[in-house]
């Protein structure tokens, strides 16, 4: 008996890019309320939670990329209410990639972690 394509595909791990050029879009898709940072990226490809993404990010004017895994932790499915973005909120691994890429956002983005702000998520 073969595995089924669909669910082969699922288990997957997906590789995602996502290049952010201004502070104000990495303020609105970084996820500080999650346990070692996440950020949101917006995809129209379904995945679900606990999904495994690998992820090379491309911030502000940073020529170097960060490859990144983690895991999906939310979702936002097309027509969300008040017309947020479809997309993936990432939870980044607790390994030492994950801790470059939120230690990196969160000294970017500096005071902007304090603004009120609305994001991507909330």
């Amino acid at each position: 008996m073969s595995e089924d394509p669909v669910r082969a595909a699922a288990s997957r791990p997906g590789v995602l890019s996502l290049n952010i050029k201004e502070k104000a879009a990495l303020y609105a898709s970084y996820m500080p309320f999650i346990k070692g940072g996440g950020i949101f990226i917006p995809t129209n490809k379904m995945y679900s939670l606990g999904d495994e993404v690998f992820m090379l990010l491309a911030l502000l004017d940073d020529p170097a990329r960060i490859a990144v895994s983690g895991n999906v932790v939310w979702v936002t499915p097309p027509g969300a209410h008040n017309n947020h973005q479809q997309g993936i909120g990432v939870q980044f691994s607790s390994n030492e990639a994950g801790n470059l890429a939120r230690v990196k956002i969160e000294n970017l983005l500096g005071g902007y972690l304090q603004s009120g702000r609305t994001t991507h998520t909330m």
